[in-house]
């Protein structure tokens, strides 16, 4: 039931915040754009893994066939790829917006966000295809049980009996592609640090920190998450562990989204609030 409720509030929180993103003019804003479009993935990469958790939560028999696992896996993977590249996204318009204000609406225009929200969504999608497609040609000798909330890449990879050398050599170039992301973003906000610590007011520098405190939180949440399942230290962890990490990435992660963006979002709230008010006056 818990878990029926966080799922209840992300999808209808997540869902709240895109209405009012689309409905509302002043947020129609690349910043808003992107948090729109960090909803969608959200809304989408929970009924990925969700459903499918409390299916197996009301069953004795925890099965799946190997399509299904593996097609789950794929999408949560075009899911996770899209989110680091939005959140990258963020991390630039951020970047603009405090450290090149005067240039920002010239840059950042509503062309070049679409292309290069585009460019996101192919690149998700092109990107776990080779890993996926060799992971289809494995032999698997069993027991084959998923120590893990949800089918990923690498518990499946560990069940096989076969040479796994190339798959994990691609997984490895994938994540480093991932941990290039991570490095952007926090090259991003060590700047855009710097130049709110130049800023002379006390109001102006509050004001600079909560436009992007918020994303700095769930950047944190998100890589932080990726982090613990992705690199591994040892060989080998607990299935406690992985179960762990994976609720904390399949959950966690995605209730954080309505929670910062919406809830802790003064913009939002307000269009929130003028089309409750809205509503009670018709």
């Amino acid at each position: 039931m818990v878990l029926l409720l966080i799922y209840l509030f992300i999808v209808f929180g997540n869902m709240l915040i895109l209405l009012l993103i689309l409905l509302e003019p002043s947020l129609q804003l690349p910043m808003y754009f992107f948090i729109g479009t960090l909803s969608c993935i959200e809304i989408c990469y929970t009924a990925v893994t969700i459903p499918k958790m409390l299916a197996h939560l009301l069953t004795q028999k925890k099965r799946t066939s190997f399509t299904n696992c593996l097609l789950q896996a794929y999408f949560l993977h075009v899911l996770g790829v899209a989110e680091c590249c939005v959140l990258t996204l963020m991390a630039y318009d951020r970047y603009l917006a405090i450290c090149k204000p005067l240039r920002y609406s010239t840059i950042m225009t509503t062309g070049l966000f679409i292309k290069l929200a585009i460019v996101c969504l192919l690149w998700s999608l092109y990107s776990p295809v080779v890993e996926t497609i060799l992971i289809s040609h494995l032999t698997f000798c069993g027991p084959n049980q998923i120590e893990n909330v949800f089918c990923d890449f690498p518990p499946i990879i560990d069940l096989a009996c076969s040479d796994t050398r190339l798959i994990k050599m691609v997984e490895s170039a994938l994540s480093s592609l991932i941990m290039l992301n991570f490095l952007c973003v926090l090259l991003s906000y060590v700047k855009i640090v710097f130049d709110i610590l130049k800023i002379k007011t006390k109001g102006g520098r509050q004001k600079a920190f909560s436009t992007c405190g918020a994303h700095l939180i769930f950047v944190v949440l998100f890589f932080g998450s990726i982090g613990f399942m992705y690199i591994r230290i040892a060989k080998s962890y607990s299935p406690a562990y992985n179960r762990s990490v994976g609720v904390t990435f399949a959950v966690i992660v995605p209730l954080a989204n309505p929670v910062i963006y919406g809830l802790r979002n003064q913009q939002i709230k307000t269009a929130f609030k003028k089309r409750l008010t809205s509503l009670k006056c018709s």
